[in-house]
């Protein structure tokens, strides 16, 4: 953006209204056996996935439905929390524990999550541009930067299928 450019911050729906969307989301995902709630990434958008943690403090497993592109075999998201200004819990649980899973439609895989910077971080957060045409716009609402969140296939686990 140029200087002494500005941008209108775009209309977010209420607090309680994308909180009840997620509340929506993850129960169309549980009431139909995760036939439901997720997708692939298009060319020109995000899919779906469901992310599962270790929690910070309780040690359980917690799980969350999150946007994501691929980037050759990492997972790409943000941790946005909806734009609000709070780190999401799922983020501060990955960067507790790093080790976490993902169930994407062609099915579970295990990831390390672990946040970009310097010139990984430009890259991937062109790329959501290109997906979003709003998110600087929308990130601006936030009081810190929005951490730029690569999930990267786990060594220790199998290769996913292709194809299925």
């Amino acid at each position: 953006m140029a200087v002494g450019e500005r941008t209108k911050t775009p209309w977010l729906p209420p607090r309680w209204f994308i909180r009840a969307a997620w509340y929506t989301h993850r129960a169309l995902y549980r009431v139909f056996g995760g036939r439901l709630g997720l997708w692939r990434p298009r060319a020109d958008g995000w899919g779906a996935l469901r992310l599962t943690t270790t929690g910070r403090r309780t040690g359980r497993r917690r799980s969350v439905i999150i946007g994501y592109f691929e980037d050759g075999p990492d997972l790409v998201s943000l941790a946005m929390n909806g734009w609000g200004a709070g780190e999401p819990a799922w983020w501060l649980n990955l960067q507790a524990h790093p080790d976490a899973s993902v169930d994407l439609v062609d099915g579970p895989r295990l990831v390390h999550g672990h946040a970009a910077t310097g010139e990984e971080r430009s890259r991937l957060w062109a790329r959501w541009r290109e997906i979003d045409k709003n998110l600087d716009a929308y990130a601006t609402r936030r009081p810190h930067e929005t951490a730029v969140v690569v999930l990267t296939p786990r060594a220790d686990a199998p290769a996913p299928s292709q194809g299925e």
